[in-house]
């Protein structure tokens, strides 16, 4: 009671301190996390337990709760969630048991319940991603991503300047996005939820009618029934709900038609308007601010400008702003005071702001040396006019027009520079104006004969639903054709400029345009799920992502602040020594002024010339328009690390099968050793290989069903114990037999002989650059499959463009030696791995990088660790010897997984699997080898113009401060004053935006457009 009573207590002491609970919270030490002279040994087990604490309301609670945890023998680690009432507490159980910390935190006058792992699972790390509002610089960026890492349950944070906005991913049992933007608001920034989680099928529904938050509650249990819904959330005051769903189960039509069916038409339910508040409002919004801002000071300023610097030069207007109103006073000096305040304090209120924030988390930003360079300015000319209001004779001039144009020009470049960094983004939101608004659904009966059909909101599609395409219209959602055909203009999503021929069983990608016929399709992916959202969210964590050369940037910005405004105290500080020792000549000084004031102008112009900005926008402006670019060529980036590795390439790996050949491989001849019949015998080798993915697999099974076109329903006999062995071959037993199918060392590993027969057939096939699978039943080889997989179009050029880029190029295949060195041969690629696993490929991109290759003459290696009874061949032709490479990875299936995240950078053909896309740092969407060209060529000039931006960005402060700083006076008399100093200060950051907008000039090597692409058909 007494320890209920203390925590209520400090409850009410906490909150009246802190304003509430989501207040930072002190963390309390362990005591010795086991007795003295024991210890749990380097195997002792560690356990983990989660309980739900009720009781909590507050840090000091939660606090509470920590320390009487951590006060227990054999606690590690301990923490409270107050939002969620959780704790995690890590503990070993050799000392203490979960009962006992259960019993603990009930002591200390709260109920504890345990959480089974069961109920935490699906709770494990999110991602969510905020807009951040405010930042100006690195400074600000590192400030909050800080401050988010330091909070308890963050696995890591980015923050990207360019982009404005912030992705988190944290554990929820112990941090709440709610916590997340706190955080960030604390460190003085406006932040705002952009999406949470990867916002798959998630879906807001704005609902009409309801005059109760009752009615919306009763809606959303309604919803609830519903199969396939997981979540929803209300919010009445904008008439939304939000629902999470399996879009295999249900979708936005049942919602809405469940709202309006249910409730007798009291409701009216659509899909909730567009977000108002979404990137590109926002960016309008502040571009409409910023200019705002400059006008009203520009009011105020020409005023001032023209008092002070060409009203004097106009005699009669000169003698009424010269007239003395308290002694030395004049009204020119009120009148430039008046018009400066405003713009002071008003308009330039938002630097104050901003400066007090980061001074208060101690990282000074931009901010604080604009605040620091006007008031100086500002504070002295009002000192003047005292002196002046309070002397007979004293003389002295106002710096009022250098605050006030300090801050109107930089006010106009943050106008140019936000209106600069909006185009840098340009690319995603054409991409997502690619989807259509409207589709046409259709109602099919059981025989699929067209009973109706109806324009609906394409965000109303739903899985299967079948899609009529008319000529001219966008496809509305990724798909199947299931009838009809046409030709579909991708080129907006795979930069392909040709139509492609699409017909039944032909799979399309929504956003992409009807060229000639009608066709139907059934819908596959839908909404977030969809090829486009997944490039847009692609692109956008690509814009996101650092690339490592920004840490010079995010280093010198730690520094930056601290260093300008010493040395623009020493400047002030030497120049008025200087004139108080008379260390220069009177007449340096111009006669409106005195030694003191013009070692003021001088510190004044330090601070306000020194800008950062420039340095923190190099790298991730050019990023995000690389990027861009990329995306809308076909070739999606993912992100500055994949840019910067893919500039220093120096070889690359292809994989054969999809990458350099078309991946559509057919069987072109059948030799069957024994007396069995073909039909028979493809039946057979067909119930195995169905089982696979892989392309040799497929064309064996195609083929198999061309034999049996005459039956209505293809089916095979049941394969059992099936196994795969990636890279050589399957197994399996079917109609009691054993099934071995694959290529020459997967049956000398199953000690099957090779009979003469076969092998003659293997070397024929060979020697034609096909590929030869053995068929093996019960251990006996009875056949020999060839097939064939024809070039891409253009391979050999490219291969022949890529030596002319001084780039390597090396061939790693699981295929036999003789068809890969027939195709090696074909495309010009002398070095040749042939056999190899998946886990080879990966061997083989290692020891690239890691080591030289000798000239070597083809040669029988083995490599440890693979292939123990048949040793793996390697043929290394004309390898110079070097230092490690930066190697590049290029394939497209899972077994080029391994290799392509061993590599410095993973090149996936965008026709390959989801795995080796996933794996992959660059998506190809055209699968064309010329991309592989565009890729490098684009990473390289994207990284010249990242240099070209930090020359500009460090150039201009190396140069600027020091003349700003007056080196350059006493030669030549020239002077930077402060409001010139705070132009070029904006400038610098303006042009740094518009070299690195300059990339969307971009176009791909000339070469390639030379190159005549010549189609290829494969008839299934």
């Amino acid at each position: 009671m007494v320890s209920k009573f203390a925590a209520s207590l400090s409850c009410i002491i906490c909150n009246e301190r802190w304003g509430g609970p989501t207040s930072p919270r002190p963390h309390y030490p362990s005591m010795p996390k086991y007795p003295k002279g024991q210890s749990p040994g380097d195997e002792a087990p560690e356990a983990r337990a989660v309980f739900s604490v009720t009781g909590i309301t507050c840090s000091a609670c939660a606090g509470s709760v920590e320390k009487a945890v951590k006060r227990l023998l054999g606690i590690r680690q301990a923490a409270v969630d107050v939002l969620n009432h959780r704790a995690l507490v890590h503990y070993y159980p050799n000392f203490v048991t979960e009962e006992r910390i259960r019993e603990a935190i009930e002591d200390a006058g709260f109920q504890a319940t345990t959480i089974k792992d069961a109920d935490t699972n699906d709770m494990s790390i999110q991602v969510c991603r905020i807009r951040i509002i405010g930042m100006t610089c690195t400074s600000c960026s590192s400030t909050i991503e800080s401050a988010l890492r330091a909070l308890y349950g963050v696995q890591t944070a980015q923050v990207a300047l360019a982009t404005e906005e912030a992705e988190v991913y944290y554990d929820p049992n112990f941090v709440t996005y709610n916590q997340l933007i706190q955080t960030i608001e604390d460190t003085g920034f406006d932040a705002m939820l952009i999406s949470l989680g990867e916002d798959i099928s998630k879906i807001d529904i704005q609902i009409d009618g309801f005059k109760t938050d009752h009615s919306l509650k009763a809606i959303a249990t309604s919803l609830q029934s519903l199969n396939g819904v997981q979540e929803i959330e209300t919010y009445p005051e904008l008439r939304k709900i939000s629902i999470s769903y399996k879009p295999e189960l249900t979708g936005p039509r049942a919602f809405i038609e469940e709202i309006e069916s249910s409730w007798s038409g009291h409701f009216k339910a659509m899909i909730y308007p567009e977000d108002q508040e979404g990137r590109d409002s926002h960016r309008k919004k502040e571009i409409k601010q910023y200019f705002k801002w400059f006008l009203w000071s520009l009011v105020f300023t020409i005023p001032v400008f023209l008092t002070s610097m060409v009203f004097m030069y106009i005699p009669w207007i000169k003698k009424v702003l010269d007239i003395k109103v308290i002694n030395m006073l004049t009204i020119g000096e009120l009148v430039r005071w008046e018009l400066s305040t405003p713009v002071q304090f008003i308009i330039g209120r938002r630097f104050y702001v901003s400066s007090y924030k980061a001074l208060r988390h101690g990282s000074p930003n931009m901010d604080v040396l604009i605040a620091l360079g006007t008031n100086a300015a500002y504070f002295y000319s009002v000192y003047i006019m005292l002196r002046a209001a309070n002397s007979k004779d004293f003389k002295g001039s106002d710096f009022f027009e250098t605050s006030s144009m300090l801050i109107s020009f930089i006010l106009l470049g943050k106008y140019l520079e936000v209106l600069a960094k909006g185009k840098t983004s340009e690319a995603i939101a054409k991409l997502m104006k690619l989807a259509p608004e409207a589709a046409i659904l259709l109602c099919l009966d059981e025989e699929g004969n067209v009973l109706s059909e109806q324009e609906i909101d394409s965000r109303l599609i739903q899985k299967n639903d079948v899609i009529k395409i008319i000529p001219g219209a966008k496809v509305a959602s990724d798909g199947i054709v299931v009838w009809g055909q046409s030709h579909v203009n991708e080129s907006m999503i795979t930069g392909e400029a040709r139509p492609v021929a699409k017909r039944k069983g032909d799979t399309v990608i929504g956003g992409t345009l009807n060229e000639n016929g009608v066709f139907h399709i059934k819908a596959t992916r839908v909404g977030s799920e969809s090829a486009l959202s997944q490039i847009v969210r692609l692109v956008e964590s690509a814009q996101m992502a650092k690339a490592p050369v920004q840490k010079l940037a995010d280093q010198i910005s730690k520094y930056f602040v601290p260093l300008v405004l010493t040395l623009s105290l020493s400047t002030w500080l030497a120049w008025f020594l200087a004139g108080k020792f008379h260390s220069y000549p009177r007449s340096w000084i111009p006669s409106s002024m005195d030694s003191f004031e013009l070692a003021l102008q001088f510190g004044i112009s330090v601070v306000v010339i020194a800008c950062p900005c420039a340095l923190g926008l190099a790298t991730p402006t050019a990023v995000m328009v690389g990027t861009g670019v990329g995306a809308s060529q076909g070739v999606l980036i993912k992100g500055g690390q994949a840019l910067e590795s893919a500039h220093k390439v120096n070889c690359i790996v292809f994989d054969k099968t999809g990458t350099l050949t078309v991946g559509k491989p057919v069987v072109v001849k059948t030799r069957i050793l024994n007396s069995m019949r073909p039909l028979e015998f493809y039946e057979l080798v067909a119930a195995t290989e169905v089982n696979s993915e892989h392309p040799l697999a497929k064309a064996i099974v195609e083929y198999a069903k061309k034999m049996k076109e005459d039956e209505q329903s293809i089916i095979w006999p049941e394969a059992e114990n099936f196994v795969s062995v990636t890279g050589h071959g399957v197994k399996a037993i079917v109609n009691n037999k054993e099934i071995i199918v694959g290529n020459k060392s997967f049956m000398v590993e199953n000690d099957i002989a090779i009979p003469m027969e076969a092998e003659e057939a293997l070397d024929e096939a060979e020697g034609m650059a096909q590929t030869g699978i053995i068929v093996s039943i019960n251990r006996v080889v009875v056949g020999v499959v060839s097939i064939s997989d024809p070039l891409k179009p253009g391979a050999r050029e490219a291969i022949s463009i890529l030596k002319s880029m001084k780039i390597k190029s090396i061939m790693v295949t699981g295929d036999n030696w003789g068809t890969a060195k027939s195709i090696a041969k074909e495309v010009g690629i002398e070095t040749v791995v042939a056999e190899a696993k998946p886990e080879m490929k990966a061997e083989k991109v290692k020891e690239l990088q890691e080591k030289a290759f000798a000239h070597l003459a083809l040669s029988a290696l083995s490599f440890q660790g693979f292939a123990s009874q048949n040793k793996m061949r390697l043929a290394l032709i004309g390898v110079p010897t070097s230092s490690g490479h930066t190697v590049a990875m290029v394939g497209d299936g899972i077994n080029d997984s391994p290799a392509l995240v061993a590599a410095d950078v993973g090149m996936a053909i965008g026709a390959g699997t989801d795995i080796a896309i996933e794996a992959a740092d660059i998506v190809l969407m055209k699968s064309n080898l010329e991309d592989v060209i565009t890729a490098i060529d684009l990473s390289r000039t994207t990284f010249s113009r990242i240099r070209l931006n930090y020359v500009w960005a460090m150039g201009y402060n190396l140069l600027g401060i020091p003349i700003a700083a007056g080196v350059l006076f006493p030669f030549t008399g020239f002077r930077l004053p402060p409001w010139i100093a705070g132009a070029a200060m904006a400038a610098s950051s303006v042009s740094v935006v518009c070299c690195s907008l300059l990339l969307k000039n971009y176009r791909r090597p000339k070469k390639l457009d030379d190159l005549e692409i010549r189609g290829i058909t494969i008839e299934q």
